[in-house]
């Protein structure tokens, strides 16, 4: 199960590097309505993706590091952290956009949610918390 959600969680951190890193323009359509596409403010979005785009590789190369050095963490707490710290960088994805998602279901928020590619993003986000978390705490205890 270990090396199942060490891949999972590589392969999403690499999807998160391509769209914000190497494709700002997809990124930026996902959170910016149409009508309000034509202003300077979406080049700082697609430009800014970019830092995203960085704490997401180098979190896909931890995954694919810790996934070709599995010997090198012999003791199960080491693999709690490490999946914990995995957990983290989901669930922050998934928390900062409860908020967002609450606002919507007013008609409201800065961008939606709970429809289409961000629904996707945001329960995936949720499962590979909940997953690195239980696996973790399996670790753990």
């Amino acid at each position: 199960m270990l090396e199942a959600i060490l891949i999972l969680n590589a392969v999403w951190f690499i999807m998160g590097f391509n769209v914000f890193a190497l494709r700002g323009q997809i990124f930026a359509k996902l959170v910016v309505p149409r009508e309000q596409r034509d202003t300077p403010v979406i080049d700082v979005l697609i430009h800014s993706g970019k830092f995203l785009g960085g704490f997401n590789l180098a979190f896909a190369v931890l995954n694919v590091l810790l996934l070709l050095n599995l010997e090198l963490f012999d003791k199960n707490q080491q693999w709690a952290l490490l999946l914990l710290v995995n957990a983290i960088a989901h669930g922050t994805q998934f928390a900062f956009n409860v908020p967002t998602a609450l606002a919507n279901r007013r008609g409201e928020g800065v961008w939606q949610v709970l429809s289409g590619t961000m629904l996707f993003i945001f329960v995936v986000d949720f499962l590979m918390m909940a997953l690195n978390a239980f696996l973790a705490g399996r670790y753990f205890f």
